[in-house]
């Protein structure tokens, strides 16, 4: 029986999402073929006879892809039963089976995509309606990527002399204990997260060495959700492998809660954590339960550059509590922080997207805020009520867009929005200080977002 497992798209990573199932369904004996459209086409031949199709949805995205690509994978293997899996897939259930899909699996994934090979195995090819998700423990072994595009194909770090590490990804857990609002994995996860053992991770990182990794980015939502695993992971990288460097993400909370254990990962070989800040005005925080505040952030700040560990801070710049004041606020605070070369300036121009499922549904009078839900976008559909935000917003994304295919410079990208903020707000812009962008830091080649509109190559690749 032959089965596709296919990944639309997930931030350049090498999907841990495609090789861990892989490994258990290898394990079980069946024949599995891997397919990354972000590097791949969706070629008819590798569809033609499968059993299988399962299409891994960890981000907006993938989904958005997902979506498009389903109907194609139907025409091409009539007879294949088609599985959509993973973050996204419980929250977009309605729209996945209508383009489609016959079963959709969320949270810990790889036993039902066992189970549901070992029924379509048996001939029992029933479809199953709604979404199941497992949050319980399991298993897990080491992710087989032997079927994935070498990690030279995928996103690599850049180092401010501008030399560039191929980077391996791993994760060293999944979920998150925390309830954030805004976040994709909230609705699936409900503040459980599930620990992949040491052993694994390492047998993971490992095997990627052997094949030219000499960077790791960890992929968990929060690096710190356990923080005794995480000490036990960059002990045992480090002790095997002591010039391998990695990246982490961990929220502000943490990096203050366990600031002295900032040294550790500084020794072991951490370059960089990315963090989602996400806002500087207080009352936004609040709405978004981020449990941090401005202060907290520039706190944070002055942790890491104490110890010598980059921050690149994430942002969802514009909500509908977003002012044109509040949004100069944050240049202002990126200006002060020193931080303009350690944001990607994608995140300037981020607009909060609010999915099915979203905690923010919970806040009271948010849904009077909202149009109705759009399945294009995959979202409730908002206008600001000061329409001049709405207007920055689209001007600021459009700018990002071509100022970084031209590859202007962030400090360059960064100067044009503050005149645009400050005129919008009838102000003359102050002038730039001759320091203000601040150091460079190692950053990846594709930056961390994960509410990106589709390219249209990414919509071609099947």
């Amino acid at each position: 029986m032959k089965i596709v497992l296919i990944n639309p798209y997930e931030l350049g990573r090498q999907p841990f999402g495609l090789a861990e199932p892989t490994a258990w369904l290898r394990e079980a004996g069946f024949d599995v073929l891997c397919l990354d459209l972000s590097l791949q086409t969706l070629a008819p031949a590798a569809l033609a006879d499968a059993d299988l199709i399962a299409i891994y949805v960890p981000m907006h995205t993938a989904t958005r892809i997902a979506l498009e690509a389903l109907p194609r994978c139907k025409t091409l293997a009539p007879n294949a039963h088609l599985c959509a899996y993973g973050l996204y897939a419980p929250m977009n259930a309605t729209l996945l089976h209508e383009a489609g899909a016959e079963t959709i699996l969320g949270g810990e994934c790889e036993p039902g995509l066992l189970a549901l090979a070992q029924r379509l195995a048996t001939g029992d090819r029933s479809a199953t309606p709604g979404a199941t998700i497992n949050l319980s423990k399991i298993r897990f072994i080491p992710p087989d990527r032997s079927g994935l595009p070498p990690l030279t194909r995928y996103a690599h770090l850049i180092l401010p002399n501008g030399d560039k590490k191929i980077t391996g990804f791993a994760e060293g857990s999944r979920g998150c204990k925390h309830l954030c609002r805004h976040c994709p994995v909230v609705p699936v996860y409900e503040g459980k997260f599930r620990i992949v053992p040491v052993d694994v991770v390492m047998a993971d990182i490992r095997n990627q060495i052997d094949v030219g990794a000499q960077h790791v980015s960890f992929g968990d939502p929060d690096f710190l959700n356990g923080p005794a695993h995480a000490v036990k992971l960059v002990q045992a990288l480090h002790a095997e492998f002591p010039s391998i460097t990695y990246d982490a993400t961990i929220k502000i909370q943490h990096i203050i809660n366990h600031a002295d254990l900032l040294p550790l990962l500084k020794a072991t070989g951490c370059l960089f954590i990315t963090t989602a800040v996400e806002a500087v005005d207080n009352e936004i925080l609040a709405r978004l339960a981020k449990n941090h505040t401005n202060a907290d952030f520039a706190q944070a700040v002055a942790l890491l550059h104490d110890v010598g560990i980059s921050l690149a801070p994430t942002f969802v710049a514009f909500t509908p509590w977003t002012t044109l004041v509040g949004y100069r606020a944050l240049l202002e605070r990126l200006l002060t922080l020193r931080l303009i070369e350690s944001v990607a300036p994608i995140q300037l121009a981020i607009r909060l997207l609010i999915p099915q499922g979203s905690y923010l549904l919970q806040l009271p009078g948010f849904l009077k805020l909202l149009q109705e839900f759009d399945s294009k976008i995959l979202g409730y559909r908002w206008r600001h009520a000061d329409a001049r935000v709405d207007e920055l917003q689209q001007r600021v994304q459009a700018w990002v867009n071509d100022a970084e295919t031209a590859q202007l410079s962030r400090i360059q990208i960064f100067e044009k929005i503050w005149q645009w903020t400050h005129a919008a707000l009838n102000e003359a812009a102050p002038p730039l200080p001759k320091d203000a962008a601040g150091e460079k830091i190692p950053h990846l080649s594709e930056p961390w977002y994960c509410c990106a509109e589709p390219t249209e190559q990414q919509l071609q690749s099947f």
